[in-house]
């Protein structure tokens, strides 16, 4: 079965000599009620950047352009007691949009520290992977989760040899853990 392709970007921003990313407290379908980032899946023909774009103006009404997209990794999510859920997710962050965040019928966005997730309201890979991006680590990761959907059974990651490499690269070496 083939993964879902979807994307991630977390928007960051410093306040008073803090940096602070945006998450959203996900109001329907995969994930309800969970902190998480803001994204979701291709459409047909879309890149992940036009994708994700596209999303985080629909669940959180701001402008984010591509070009101030900066690559952060991708996160290949494997449910071995779901495989349908099995998702392929490329990260991005940002630090420049257009707008104020604003509530959806999907996401309640809120500011939290960069510096302290809200983890215990997050899946539980987060954590593993999340700090690591958003403090400069580019990478490719891949999650296990275990039989109940919930914990996390397994991760791996690949760092990226330059800015310029993917998770299609030939060669990459999986390493555990972070």
């Amino acid at each position: 079965m083939t993964a879902a392709a979807v994307t991630l970007c977390f928007l960051l921003r410093e306040v008073d000599g803090s940096r602070e990313v945006l998450l959203g407290r996900k109001r329907t379908g995969f994930g309800r009620g969970k902190v998480v980032g803001i994204g979701g899946h291709l459409e047909a023909g879309e890149t992940a950047a036009e994708a994700v774009c596209r999303e985080v103006d629909e669940e959180v009404h701001v402008i984010v352009a591509p070009e101030d997209l900066i690559p952060a990794g991708t996160v290949d999510f494997v449910f071995p007691s779901r495989p349908e859920w099995n998702m392929f997710t490329t990260v991005f962050l940002t630090e420049s949009w257009v707008g104020e965040p604003s509530e959806s019928d999907e996401i309640v966005p809120q500011w939290y520290p960069a510096e302290d997730l809200p983890v215990a309201h997050m899946w539980a890979d987060a954590e593993h992977w999340l700090p690591a991006m958003m403090n400069g680590r580019r990478m490719d990761v891949r999650v296990v989760l275990a039989d109940d959907n919930e914990s996390v059974a397994g991760v791996f990651h690949s760092d990226w040899a330059d800015e310029a490499a993917s998770a299609s690269g030939p060669g990459r070496k999986w390493e555990p853990g972070l």
